[in-house]
């Protein structure tokens, strides 16, 4: 979040802004707004109703939603919360006959976009979680959904040989499988680089989601919003590219669209507002955003996303 300090905002004034357009176009999709809501798992610890309460803010708001891999409720319960499918974000089975089956299921239930995350292939370390689970005795939500002594409940996983994701040795040949074996759009998340963008249009990639796995992945990565303008200049316009990480305010959101992305994502801000009030939080934390960018982009003097720019932006150097 501290690099958003370093990129300022330069407005142009007297533009008629009395009509504020949020819309975009994603594959031929109306967006009403650029904001959408990222996909985090295991919501029902934070939440009785878990992703429903999520599912069904994101409708009542008008907000695309992608449902994480690893939901406590089974995609198609939350597609009827969410009046249809949502966006799937898949961690990849080991075992590619799972995956297999874990893409039909996910096609079966309609969801038109499939957004892989491609970077904790090498896994994670994670200290801090390991020394509060280890000093932590008792029996949360999290980890007991279905009462005291009872283990992690995946639904999506239900029904394949291997639990196990993120195979070590996917390289850019599973992108092409992924491709042919699925008619849904395939996203990549968790790419960060120019290097990695153009590969990702040359294997036909159908989108980008410049993601840092919300700072949990692996430590002193940049921050995604100075990687993004590398990947946009990377992709020419090919395909669309989106972003999520550190994104609190309407003014961070706005430096995005300046940079280049279609879309971006929040995560932790519905989260804060889930675990408080529910539904009502979520939407809550989304009307605010919403608000903020409004406002952001009548005082930055363009008052519809296609006149968002980088010109709008003064990126200062860091030391």
């Amino acid at each position: 979040m501290e690099a958003f300090k370093h990129i300022g905002l330069k407005p142009r004034r007297l533009v008629d802004v009395s009509k504020a357009d949020l819309s975009v176009d994603v594959f031929g999709a109306k967006w009403e707004t650029p904001i959408f809501v990222c996909p985090v798992g295991g919501q029902q610890a934070f939440f009785r109703e878990g992703e429903l309460a999520t599912a069904r803010a994101a409708r009542a708001k008008k907000h695309q939603m992608i449902l994480s891999s690893a939901t406590s409720t089974a995609l198609e319960e939350v597609a009827k919360a969410y009046g249809g499918a949502p966006w799937y974000q898949l961690y990849m089975p080991r075992a590619w006959s799972d995956t297999e089956k874990l893409v039909k299921r996910v096609e079966d239930a309609g969801c038109p976009v499939i957004a892989w995350t491609v970077d904790l292939l090498a896994g994670r370390n994670t200290p801090t979680a390991t020394r509060f689970a280890r000093q932590d005795t008792r029996n949360c939500i999290a980890c007991h959904v279905n009462g005291p002594g009872t283990r992690v409940h995946n639904p999506m996983y239900e029904g394949l040989s291997d639990t196990r994701t993120n195979p070590p040795e996917a390289t850019w040949e599973y992108v092409d499988r992924l491709k042919k074996l699925t008619r849904m759009k395939v996203l990549l998340k968790g790419l960060d680089s120019a290097e990695d963008a153009k590969l990702a249009v040359e294997h036909g990639a159908d989108g980008i989601i410049v993601s840092n796995h919300g700072g949990r992945a692996t430590e002193t990565l940049r921050a995604t919003i100075d990687c993004l303008p590398d990947v946009v200049q990377a992709v020419g316009g090919r395909i669309p590219v989106f972003v999520d990480g550190g994104f609190r305010h309407g003014t961070d959101i706005y430096k995005a669209l300046a940079s280049g992305a279609r879309g971006v994502g929040i995560g932790r801000p519905y989260i804060w507002g889930l675990s408080a009030f529910g539904q009502e939080g979520v939407e809550r934390v989304l009307e605010i955003l919403r608000a903020e960018l409004t406002l952001t982009m009548r005082q930055m003097g363009t008052p519809a996303i296609r006149d968002i720019t980088p010109a709008r932006l003064a990126r200062t150097q860091t030391t």
